[in-house]
C-alpha cells in the first residue's frame, strides 16, 4: 500500500466524522493561564467561598468529588458538562414497587351476574375466577354446568403487589378503619348501658329512701377515670406546673450509692440508665440479707406486704374478667372482703373434695406420714460436742428408728440378744448365755460360764503333762538344734559388725568427696562468667546411699539456727 493511499483514507475518515453531530476530536490543551484560573476556582469552591458547579439537572455537584467521577469523557460525548447522573440510581433499572394504600381486594365482584353456564367456568358453582378442583363452595349434587342454574358470581382477580422493605413489614396496610368504628360504637353502647343502669339504681334508692342525696364534686365520668392507676401520679414522678420540669427517682444525698456498696466487678449489675440493681450486692460476702441495710430492689418487691398485694391485684383482675366490678384502688375494702370470703370458700370446698375422695377411695393411713425428720434422717438443728462427746450446745440428735423392730426383749432377758460376742459366739450380755431362746439365769449363769472356761483352760495342761517321756536319742537331738542356733546367731552377730565398718569407710570417703565438690563450686562461683568451664564431660550416674547420705549432711539449711557456726 502506498503512502499516498493510506494519506487518502484518512482524509475521508476525518470528512464523514465531521458530518456526525458529536465529534471526537481530541479537546485543545490548556493555556497556563486558564489552568491556573481553574484551580484558583477549584480551592475557592472547596472553601466555601465561591457557589458550588451545577450540572445538566441543576444540582450542584460537591467539590470534594474527584474529576475523573464528575466529568465525561471526551471519548463519550466532549461536549457535556460535568454531572452526577451516571453515579445515581438509572431509572430504567428501578423496581417499581406497590404503593401503601394498595392491597388485595375482597369479596366478590358487584354488578356482575350470569344467567348462564359460560365455557370454562367452574363445573360446580359456574364462576370464571377458578375451577372445580379450587372451588370453595359444597359440592353439588348436580353441578352449575348441567343445571345453568345458581350461577355464583365472580371473585376480585388478585393483583400480583410487590412492595419494598418498608410495606413488607407494614402492621396496617389493607386495614379497614370502618372496622375500628364497630368497635368504638360496640364500647359507646356498653358504657350507655351502664350509665342508664346505674342511673336507675340510684333512682331506686332515692325512692326507697336508703340513700341520702349528697352533692359530688365530681361527675361519673371522672369516677371512672380514677379508677386506673395510670391517671395517676405516682410517688416520684408527679409534674410541677410552675416550674415546668419533671421531678423523679430524687433520693437523699447522704445515702450511700448502690454501685459503691460492693466493689466487685463480678457482683450484682447495676443499670445506670434507670439507677436499678436488682440482685443483692452482699451475696457473695456471706453476710445475711436481713442485717444489711440495702440487698438489692428485688428483696424490697418481695417483703412486707407486696405479696399479699400482689395476689390481691391478681385476684382482682380474675374477678373482673367473670363479672364482678371490683378495682384494687377504687374499692379496696370491698375487694379485700371479697378476697377473704374467697380464701375461706375455697379452703371449705379443698376439705370437701378430699373428704369425698377419701370416703370413696380411702388411703387414710397413706397420708399420716411421719415428718421429715423422720424419714431423711436429716435436721437443720445446731449441736455442738466437746472432746469427750458431751453435748455442749443444742439437742442431741435422736437416733432414727429402722423399719425392723428394735429392743425386743424375751424370756426375761434385760439385754438384748446379740449385746455379747465371745470367740465367734453371739449372746446375751445379761447372763452371758449364747442359746437365742434361753431364759435368762443372771448373775448365776455368768458364775456357771465363767468356771465352764476356766475347766476348759486347765484340761490341755493337764493333758501336756501326761504326755509319754522322751527317749535319750531325742533329748540329744535337740541340744545340738540349740547349739546350731547359737553359733548362727554369733556369726550374724559378727557379719553384721563387718558391715557396719564398710559402711562407716564408705561414709567417710562420701564426706571427703562432698567436701571436695563444695570447695570445687565455691572457686568456679569466684570466677567470671566467661571464665567459667563446661561441664560437657561431667559423668552422670545415680549416686549412692553413701553420697546421699553426705549430702544431707553437708548441705546448709538457712531455717538452721546453728548453721553460721558449721564452718567454724
Amino acid at each position: 500500500m502506498s503512502p499516498n493511499m493510506a494519506s487518502g483514507t484518512v482524509m475521508n475518515a476525518t470528512s464523514s466524522g465531521g458530518s456526525n453531530d458529536v465529534s471526537l476530536e481530541e479537546p485543545k490543551k490548556m493555556t497556563r493561564e486558564d489552568w491556573r484560573k481553574k484551580k484558583e476556582l477549584e480551592e475557592q469552591r472547596k472553601l466555601g467561598n465561591a457557589p458550588a458547579e451545577v450540572d445538566e439537572e441543576g444540582k450542584d455537584i460537591n467539590p470534594h468529588i474527584p474529576q475523573y467521577i464528575s466529568s465525561v469523557p471526551w471519548y463519550i460525548d466532549p461536549s457535556k458538562r460535568p454531572t452526577l447522573k451516571h453515579q445515581r440510581p438509572q431509572p430504567e433499572k428501578q423496581k417499581q414497587y406497590s404503593s401503601s394504600g394498595d392491597w388485595y381486594k375482597r369479596g366478590v365482584q358487584e354488578h356482575s351476574i350470569a344467567t348462564r353456564y359460560r365455557k370454562g367456568a367452574c363445573e360446580n358453582c359456574g364462576a370464571l375466577t377458578h375451577k372445580k378442583k379450587d372451588c370453595m363452595e359444597r359440592p353439588r349434587k348436580v353441578g352449575a354446568k348441567y343445571t345453568g342454574m345458581n350461577i355464583a358470581p365472580d371473585e376480585h382477580v388478585q393483583p400480583q403487589l410487590m412492595f419494598d422493605y418498608d410495606g413488607k413489614r407494614d402492621r396496617w396496610n389493607g386495614y379497614n378503619p370502618e372496622e375500628h368504628m364497630k368497635i368504638v360504637e360496640e364500647y359507646s353502647k356498653v358504657d350507655l348501658a351502664k350509665r342508664t343502669l346505674k342511673a336507675q339504681k340510684l333512682q331506686e334508692e332515692l325512692a326507697s329512701g336508703k340513700l341520702e342525696q349528697v352533692e359530688r364534686d365530681h361527675n361519673s365520668e371522672d369516677e371512672d377515670e380514677d379508677k386506673y392507676a395510670d391517671d395517676i401520679d405516682m410517688p416520684g414522678q408527679n409534674f410541677d406546673s410552675k416550674r415546668r420540669i419533671t421531678v423523679r427517682n430524687l433520693r437523699i444525698r447522704e445515702d450511700i450509692a448502690k454501685y459503691l456498696r460492693n466493689l466487685d466487678p463480678n457482683s450484682a449489675y447495676y443499670d445506670p440508665k434507670t439507677r436499678a440493681m436488682r440482685e443483692n450486692p452482699y451475696a457473695n460476702t456471706g453476710k445475711n440479707p436481713d442485717e444489711v441495710g440495702y440487698a438489692g430492689d428485688n428483696f424490697v418487691r418481695y417483703t412486707g406486704d407486696t405479696i399479699s398485694m400482689a395476689q390481691t391485684q391478681l385476684f382482682a383482675w380474675e374477678a373482673y374478667d367473670k363479672g364482678s366490678e371490683v378495682h384494687l384502688q377504687a374499692d379496696p375494702t370491698k375487694l379485700e372482703l371479697l378476697y377473704k370470703s374467697f380464701k375461706v370458700k375455697k379452703e371449705d370446698f379443698k376439705a370437701q373434695q378430699k373428704e369425698s375422695i377419701l370416703e370413696k377411695y380411702g388411703g387414710q393411713e397413706h397420708l399420716d406420714a411421719p415428718p421429715a425428720e423422720l424419714l431423711l434422717a436429716q435436721t437443720e438443728d445446731y449441736v455442738e460436742y466437746s472432746r469427750h462427746g458431751t453435748v455442749i450446745k443444742g439437742q442431741e440428735k435422736a437416733i432414727a428408728c429402722s423399719k425392723y423392730e428394735e429392743d425386743v426383749k424375751i424370756n426375761n432377758h434385760t439385754c438384748i440378744w446379740g449385746s455379747y460376742w465371745k470367740e465367734g459366739k453371739w449372746g446375751y450380755k445379761c447372763c452371758h448365755s449364747f442359746v437365742k431362746y434361753s431364759y435368762c439365769t443372771g448373775e448365776a449363769g455368768k458364775e456357771i460360764v465363767n468356771t465352764e472356761a476356766s475347766l476348759l483352760e486347765e484340761q490341755p495342761r493337764e493333758e501336756e503333762q501326761m504326755t509319754k517321756p522322751k527317749t535319750l536319742m531325742e533329748i540329744h537331738q535337740e541340744k545340738q538344734k540349740e547349739k546350731k542356733k547359737k553359733k548362727h546367731k554369733k556369726s550374724s552377730n559378727s557379719d553384721s559388725e563387718g558391715e557396719e565398718k564398710k559402711k562407716q569407710e564408705k561414709l567417710k570417703k562420701a564426706l571427703n568427696a562432698e567436701e571436695a565438690r563444695l570447695l570445687h563450686v565455691k572457686e568456679i562461683m569466684q570466677l567470671d562468667e566467661r571464665k567459667r568451664p563446661y561441664n560437657s564431660l561431667y559423668e552422670t550416674r545415680e549416686p549412692t546411699e553413701e553420697e546421699m547420705e553426705a549430702y544431707r549432711m553437708k548441705r546448709q539449711r538457712p531455717d538452721d539456727p546453728m548453721a553460721s557456726f558449721l564452718g567454724q
